[in-house]
Formats: structure tokens, sequence, C-alpha cells
């Protein structure tokens, strides 16, 4: 598939950016109304039924502040930002196809579009479909294993997903039998952040997740924890 540049934020062409902006799908996240702006996704599907789905993350006026950016930034370039660096670390995300902003009428326009994660599911639906029964007990330790290490991959590089929910870490079973294995991919970072010790991206996230945990049983979120700490060597106190 032929993949769209990606521009830098004030280098977006228009003709691009307004290609992206006309093209409309259907609502998954309807448009939410935060940080003074508004914020929503939309699932694309191209003409030819061959390439993938995309997902559109569209904004307006939605902006993040920092000491860099005190008087506001597009949280897509943080999302653009953090979807590199997890690459970068090996960590599996959604596959980038555009992203881009321009600023209309003083206001800011934003755009992040991503290609689906084909056979994919999420962690909240595993639990609720018991695709652990369905699969076997060895590969469920492997799936555990997997978010493990995958969350304990970014923390040991001072990132912090910052919106760490079940809903957000995605799983795929290749083969089948005790010979499967296991990948598990991360998204919906627009949240990410670098933190200055890795104990503090490590509690937040656990903290977040084991709040959120939902159908988890303790003895899965140990596992899970387990897999964390011996890859990282890190000992969060996970209240």
């Amino acid at each position: 598939m032929s993949r769209p540049l990606v521009l830098p934020a004030r280098e977006a062409r228009t003709s691009t950016f307004q290609r992206w902006w006309n093209t409309q799908g259907e609502w998954v996240e309807e448009p939410n109304q935060r940080r003074a702006g508004e914020s929503g996704v939309q699932r694309i599907r191209l003409r030819d039924p061959q390439q993938p789905l995309l997902y559109c993350k569209r904004q307006i006026g939605h902006l993040y502040r920092s000491l860099l950016h005190p008087f506001g930034r597009p949280t897509v370039l943080r999302e653009l930002q953090a979807l590199q660096a997890f690459a970068r670390l090996g960590v599996q995300v959604p596959e980038l196809v555009y992203c881009g902003t321009r600023q209309q009428a003083g206001q800011w326009q934003a755009l992040l579009v991503t290609a689906e994660l084909e056979g994919f599911v999420s962690l909240e639906d595993w639990y609720q479909q018991d695709l652990g029964g369905r699969f076997g007990p060895t590969v469920q330790e492997r799936m555990l294993a997997a978010v493990g290490i995958t969350l304990a991959r970014i923390h040991q590089a001072r990132w912090q997903h910052g919106c760490c929910y079940p809903k957000h870490i995605f799983i795929r079973v290749q083969g089948e039998g005790d010979a499967a294995s296991v990948e598990v991919a991360l998204l919906d970072l627009e949240k990410s952040r670098r933190r200055l010790r890795r104990s503090a991206a490590a509690r937040h996230d656990l903290r977040q997740l084991k709040r959120h945990r939902q159908a988890m049983p303790e003895q899965d979120w140990q596992r899970l924890l387990a897999a964390h700490r011996t890859f990282s060597e890190l000992r969060c106190d996970v209240i």
C-alpha cells in the first residue's frame, strides 16, 4: 500500500491535509469536548478492499501545554512522537499513514491516520470473550508475559503510556496449540510522555491498569507483574 508522506506540523501541505480532512468515515469514537477543543476517531474504508481499514483521529482545538509549548500544541503531535519512539524500542504500534496539523482562523486542526491492527484483539475483549480458555493455559501464560514485557520495555526507556487501559493493549495469537506465539501492540498514545524516573512511569501505568483490569483475575495480574519485574528489574509498589 502506498503511504502518504508524514509531514511536520507546520509543513503540512494544504492539499494533502485538506484531502484527508475531507475524507469521512463512520465514527467509532464520537467527538468529545475536552482540552477546550474536540477530538474523535473515524473508521475509514478505502475503495480497494485489499487495503486495510484506517483509523483517523480528527481534532479541533485539542491541545496540550508544556514548558516547551506553553501556548498549546495539538495532542496528535505528542502521539506521533510516542508512536515513533515506541517503534524504535521494538514495541508494536499501529502503522502510521499520515499526520498533519494546520491553523484555520486561529484555531488548530489536526489529523492522525493509522492502519488497523489486523488480527489483534484488545486485552479487554480477550477476557470478555474468554480467549484464554479457548487457546489454553500455555498461550494464556505467554500472553500475560508478553504484555508485562511490552510495558516493561517502554518503562525502561522512561516512557509512560498514560492511558494504560485493557482496551488500549492489543494481542494477536499466531499459530496453534503450544507452538502458538503471542504479539502485543499498544495504541492511543496521546497522553504518553517521558518521565524523569523509570519507576515513576511504571508505577503510574501499572496502577492504572490494575484499577481498570476488570475481568482479569488476581492470579493473572500477578503473572503479568512478575513478567514486568523480571524484564525490567523494577520493584514498583502497585497499590
